[in-house]
């Protein structure tokens, strides 16, 4: 006990020292990501444009937009030509194979106008279908959840009302990742990886979606010809070269012969909407959202419970 006290005694002023490092290293870790002048707790500077902005969740995406405007095109160009690339690249949350919602504020009327872009369930599947098999709900993969994809309908009606660019120059950006690649961002790599084992019991997927069986890893080339090619016949045949045809059919054959019931004729009739948004006053601020069948109404249902409440007397 003496010699740690007398240890400890002597050497008082070099642990300081030490503690002293430790301490402002630890507070120079903690704060390291926030801003040296604004907001507290803010990561990232503001980006601040005059003319034109673009929002994805991935940069090349984001980019694609910008280059778009650059062009000359509208704000709806640059937003389908985004879309159109984060199929390709963020395949675990996007695709052609998927529905679109959409708010767009219109130049002309000085109003936000909506447009629903999800698909119908298949006309031949119902749900007396599901109670005679003995679901309790709706399975969450494989082919019986599949409905009418909606998005690529939704990119050509937008473009005919606030478009400008031909749609050939639109998806031709996502065209070229999808044929030369583009690397894997490493969130996408992540939950890519975890989807493979799910996903790769359904026949195709392995083939399509892995490099040799395997996710890609971050920052390896991701290439898609059969995306590129797909993406070429809707620029050139327009919505139907989609919803009608080869494509259609390509569809439809591979949903039934696992079990589904999509068919040509669902995809042939499926035609997405134009709707008016809704929107509530949330302390000063309107807050707009999509009607039903999207959630956005209950988004506007928490903000006016929450509207109730002092958040200024909440710890």
């Amino acid at each position: 006990m003496k010699r740690q006290n007398h240890l400890k005694m002597d050497h008082q002023p070099s642990l300081n020292i030490i503690i002293f490092g430790l301490l402002s290293f630890i507070s120079g870790a903690t704060s390291a990501g926030d801003r040296i002048a604004g907001r507290d707790f803010a990561t990232r500077s503001e980006v601040i444009a005059p003319q034109a902005m673009a929002a994805t969740s991935h940069p090349l995406a984001t980019q694609i937009a910008l280059d778009v405007m650059k062009q000359g095109g509208t704000a709806m160009d640059a937003a389908i030509a985004a879309n159109a690339a984060l199929g390709l690249m963020e395949p675990t949350g996007n695709g052609i194979g998927g529905d679109l919602f959409a708010i767009v504020w219109d130049p002309k009327t000085k109003k936000l106008v909506g447009y629903n872009g999800s698909g119908r369930s298949p006309k031949n599947l119902s749900l007396q279908w599901f109670i005679d098999k003995g679901y309790k709900d709706i399975p969450s993969h494989g082919p019986l959840p599949v409905t009418v994809p909606g998005a690529v309908d939704a990119w050509f009606a937008m473009h005919q009302r606030f478009g400008k660019l031909p749609m050939k120059k639109n998806l031709a950006p996502a065209i070229a990742y999808a044929r030369n690649g583009h690397p894997v961002a490493e969130t996408i790599a992540y939950y890519w990886n975890l989807s493979v084992p799910r996903l790769s019991k359904f026949p195709g997927f392995s083939e399509q979606m892995t490099i040799n069986g395997k996710a890609p890893k971050k920052g390896q080339l991701w290439r898609n010809p059969n995306l590129a090619n797909t993406l070429e016949k809707i620029s050139r045949e327009g919505r139907d070269g989609f919803y009608k045809g080869l494509t259609a059919k390509t569809i439809a054959d591979y949903i039934q012969a696992q079990g589904g019931f999509l068919s040509v004729e669902d995809l042939a009739g499926h035609q997405g909407e134009w709707v008016q948004p809704i929107s509530t006053n949330y302390r000063g601020v309107d807050v707009w959202e999509l009607p039903p069948n999207s959630q956005g109404l209950a988004a506007l249902q928490i903000l006016n419970i929450l509207e109730a409440y002092d958040f200024s007397k909440i710890y």
